[in-house]
């Protein structure tokens, strides 16, 4: 049995920072004080100066595999997630073919067993007319994360907007449901009236107003309309506009909420503003849009009408993102820099630790009912990150790990480092004498719910 005893550091955990040791003993937190003596074969890491978060769960991603592995690949870009601090991913189902079978979502499964560097969990996929497959989930609550449902079009084209399909969903399923939501009638309306207006010729800076502001409020109004008539258990992903923050409510606790809401990295970084200088590089679904959006999106975090931080990673090659419009993917590769880019904003006075501990780690692990995670607690799973606040990431190809090897993050220095990275007890991640060594002989673990 490994063991590592983590001295001297700054416990970030449930609204404090204490000063305290912390003993790992196979997969588990065997304990957690100040001084802590054992005996027998122990790795020692001295943490003066650092800080001790529970490992990261990131419940968007797109990890591609199967069938578009020339993008990116479980093993490759969970890698990357664990050099980032994510030591838990959800990913989605529009990969080739799509998850649209039980024993197609098993297949996922059996690759992330064989070749991910995290601990994983896979969604069933929705389409118009495969109501009564998903349903099958409920007999598996606990050992899947969700279904997911794309109420807009996106990457992979499994657009959901059959209503008898939605309602019998909305009314029948006892796993959380997952969803995207435009607007596709507004979206196609959008594009029809611009690009005559530009005879054509769109750019980047265009698809804020095709997927507009109108077509994420008009998706989550109908899909919100209908977790409120079955009381079902929604969660709406990658929240994009102020407008849609009428939605959610921060007025009752976060374990009583049956409607929750996710807010991701890019959105809180970037802004229409960027397109002039990055162009296709940040153009994703649902769009990033003016700055007066993500404004109103860092407001709804901290206040907790929004729940969780996650990526929404979507790699695509750097071919598959060049002009024109209508050929240039949406997505974007963030999970090796999501923790840091928050890092950064803490150092710039907008978010404290603690809160970057709940919202990314704390408040997942609540809202899917994950099971022994999310938290450092003596005898939950040893899933940590150590981190570095006088240290910095700078963004450049030579240590991008994404197997698509760019990032629209490129160029910039972010303020705070991940320096080692545990995974069920391991140290998979280690940079913490600024040398970077990545063990991958590891695999992590499927997730499970307590529901």
């Amino acid at each position: 049995m490994e063991k590592y005893l983590i001295k001297n550091i700054q416990i970030v955990n449930e609204g404090k920072i204490v000063a305290g040791d912390v003993l790992i003993e196979g997969d588990r937190i065997a304990k957690i004080a100040p001084g802590i003596q054992t005996t027998g074969a122990v790795t020692e890491i001295d943490g003066s100066g650092k800080h001790l978060l529970p490992g990261v769960i990131d419940d968007q991603v797109h990890f591609r595999e199967p069938g578009l592995t020339h993008k990116a690949t479980i093993y490759t870009e969970s890698r990357a997630a664990v050099a980032g601090g994510i030591t838990s991913f959800m990913e989605m189902p529009n990969t080739i073919p799509n998850a649209l079978t039980q024993e197609l979502l098993e297949d996922k499964y059996a690759l992330g067993a064989a070749h991910s560097l995290a601990n994983y969990s896979f969604f069933m996929g929705v389409s118009n007319d495969n109501a009564d497959e998903v349903l099958r989930t409920n007999d598996k609550r606990r050992d899947v994360c969700g279904i997911k449902i794309f109420m807009g079009s996106s990457t992979g084209n499994m657009l959901v907007d059959n209503y008898l399909t939605l309602d019998k969903l909305f009314r029948e399923s006892e796993v959380l449901i997952a969803t995207h939501c435009e607007d596709e009638k507004i979206i196609r309306e959008n594009y029809a009236r611009i690009s005559a207006e530009k005879e054509g010729h769109l750019d980047a800076a265009d698809h804020p107003r095709i997927r507009d502001e109108e077509a994420c409020f008009s998706s989550s109004f109908t899909a919100v309309q209908f977790a409120k008539k079955y009381t079902s258990r929604l969660h709406i992903l990658h929240i994009s506009t102020a407008r849609e923050l009428q939605l959610f409510t921060n007025m009752i606790p976060l374990a009583e909420k049956r409607i929750t809401a996710e807010v991701c990295v890019h959105h809180l970084h970037f802004s229409a503003d960027d397109y002039a200088r990055l162009g296709y590089q940040i153009k994703c679904n649902p769009a990033i849009k003016a700055p007066h959006n993500r404004e109103a999106l860092w407001e709804a975090l901290l206040d907790d009408r929004l729940d969780v931080i996650a990526t929404d990673h979507a790699p695509h090659t750097w071919a598959e993102k060049q002009p024109p419009y209508e050929k240039a993917h949406s997505g974007l590769p963030l999970v090796q820099h999501s923790l840091p880019l928050m890092l950064h904003e803490h150092k710039a006075g907008k978010i404290s630790l603690e809160t970057i501990a709940r919202k990314m780690s704390h408040a997942v692990a609540d809202c899917f009912q994950i099971a022994e995670r999310g938290y450092i607690r003596e005898g939950y799973k040893a899933d940590l990150v150590i981190v570095d606040l006088a240290g910095t990431t700078p963004v450049h190809k030579d240590n991008i790990l994404y197997k698509c090897g760019w990032s629209p993050l490129e160029g910039e220095t972010l303020g705070g480092a991940v320096s080692q990275t545990f995974v069920n007890g391991r140290l998979i991640y280690d940079n913490f004498y600024g040398k970077m060594l990545l063990h991958d002989s590891y695999r992590g673990e499927r997730l499970s719910f307590s529901r």
